[in-house]
């Protein structure tokens, strides 16, 4: 598969389908405990955020999820980790079939997250930003007793300012660095991703999140790339001034996040490589998965207590990951 328009910068397709569940129904589909079926894929950053929202939400029960694999093909991703291939729910082979039921002429990306109504097996939306926000906001009927606020109503002007710079030079600057079709598009992006870094690492010197005193959704956000970055952007993208482990004060952060509850326990590091090293064959085409790097730094302690806050604020942390939605054994780091 293709990503690289060579002598081009890289623009990603944004075209999502905007449609949303809501508590009243106003496009049509209420919030409906067990009606919606989240799809994702461990592998992608995008659908990583909802993982970690639904967990940190409870919303489990209310909002089942399937996991596809972690490669795909120019048909989409697939479900070849459940008997024979298809989704045990939806029975699809791949997503696209949710996507064409919604929209027999579709003709944009076939993306996760994707949400799909079961009833008529048709992908309500796939506008990842707007779904963890309607996740915190119109499921909260069926939120688990002490989810955190995660996008509380004082903060959210400066968690949307964040997230804005955030997604344009570092969730989407990796991509615009990995997929630079010319010298001047990657340099650009490379200086943009690590001036946005250096920003963030001045912000987060004195503060243990990004906004408030507990985890937001400005720290999902930001966490789904830096879980990634020595394991694929540094290398596999080029964005190589400095590993994440190198730089002590995001480093921490990111530690920090990995080691509370609904945050470490979604990351699947296997899936992470082989996705990127393995579907994107013009920048990796002999397939070449990487073994490393070590991930036992992940649970070195992070000290970032003694900056004060609390991830939970009054409330408390998600119970342990439910069996069927454990990581597979070597996809995460050793125990200590």
């Amino acid at each position: 598969m293709s990503y690289v328009n060579r002598g081009s910068a890289y623009t990603r397709d944004s075209r999502y389908i905007g449609t949303r569940i809501t508590a009243d129904g106003r496009d049509g589909f209420p919030v409906e405990p067990g009606r919606y079926r989240l799809v994702v894929s461990r592998a992608c950053p995008w659908a990583s955020r909802a993982v970690i929202v639904r967990r940190l939400l409870g919303l489990e029960d209310a909002l089942p999820m399937a996991v596809a694999g972690p490669t795909h093909d120019e048909r989409s991703w697939s479900f070849d980790l459940d008997p024979g291939g298809r989704d045990p729910v939806l029975g699809i082979e791949r997503l696209r079939e949710a996507y064409l039921a919604r929209d027999p002429g579709y003709d944009r990306g076939i993306t996760v997250p994707a949400v799909v109504d079961v009833p008529t097996g048709e992908v309500v939306t796939n506008d990842f930003p707007q779904i963890t926000i309607d996740m915190s906001l119109e499921w909260a009927a069926y939120h688990r007793e002490g989810a955190p606020a995660l996008y509380p109503q004082a903060l959210r002007p400066e968690i949307d300012a964040v997230n804005e710079a955030v997604y344009q030079d570092v969730n989407n600057g990796v991509y615009r660095a990995g997929f630079a079709g010319s010298q001047e598009a990657y340099v650009s992006a490379y200086e943009r991703l690590f001036a946005r870094l250096d920003q963030l690492t001045e912000r987060l010197g004195s503060s243990r999140y990004l906004v408030g005193d507990t985890v937001t959704e400005a720290d999902v956000r930001l966490f789904t790339t830096l879980v990634r970055f020595d394991s694929v952007y540094h290398g596999h993208f080029k964005c190589n001034r400095q590993k994440l482990a190198e730089m002590p004060v995001l480093w921490a952060y990111a530690r920090d996040l990995f080691q509370t509850p609904g945050f470490g326990d979604t990351v699947d590091f296997d899936h992470i490589k082989r996705h990127y090293y393995l579907v994107h064959e013009d920048i990796n085409p002999a397939g070449i998965v990487p073994v490393g790097p070590d991930l036992s730094g992940w649970l070195a302690p992070h000290d970032r207590a003694s900056l004060g806050g609390r991830p939970f604020g009054d409330g408390t942390p998600p119970g342990p990951v439910r069996p069927e939605e454990a990581l597979p054994a070597g996809h995460a780091p050793p125990q200590r």
